[in-house]
């Protein structure tokens, strides 16, 4: 569908992949609340694995984990929020990356040997369909008319 200006819009299944990246992105977010949570966890679980650490180590440790974790989940949530802007205009290169990314996503909680939250599996569910949704025919037709007309 096209405005009076020409302007190729967007069909409800680049919308609903759209608004799947966002919701996506507001997991990302949670994610982190709840890494912030854990920080006796993660204490704990260095001192059982046996290290050397006096108890100010530990804590600081910890602190600089859950940064540096936060700082990466809330970095990602940004590059896929701007991707999701860019995957509603049309733009090819952002699709085939929010699906790179989301099979990242997805792979990752396999690998993590049981540490992803709730938010995570969530957060992957719905970019998950977020990617069917920008792969279907109705999708695909879009890309190509916003191709074309550039």
């Amino acid at each position: 569908m096209t405005t009076a200006t020409g302007r190729t819009l967007p069909p409800s299944t680049v919308n609903a992949a759209f608004a799947g990246f966002l919701v996506s992105c507001v997991f990302a977010v949670t994610s982190i609340g709840v890494l912030v949570g854990t920080h006796d966890d993660l204490v704990n679980a260095l001192r059982a694995s046996g290290t050397q650490m006096t108890e100010e180590q530990l804590q600081s440790a910890a602190t600089f984990t859950q940064v540096t974790f936060a700082s990466i989940a809330l970095v990602i949530a940004l590059v896929q929020l701007w991707l999701a802007f860019k995957l509603r205009s049309g733009r090819n290169w952002a699709r085939i990356l929010l699906t790179v990314f989301t099979v990242v996503q997805v792979a990752s909680l396999f690998i993590g040997e049981g540490t992803a939250t709730l938010p995570a599996y969530g957060g992957a569910l719905v970019a998950a369909l977020a990617v069917v949704a920008s792969w279907l025919p109705a999708s695909n037709a879009y890309f190509e008319t916003v191709k074309q007309a550039r």
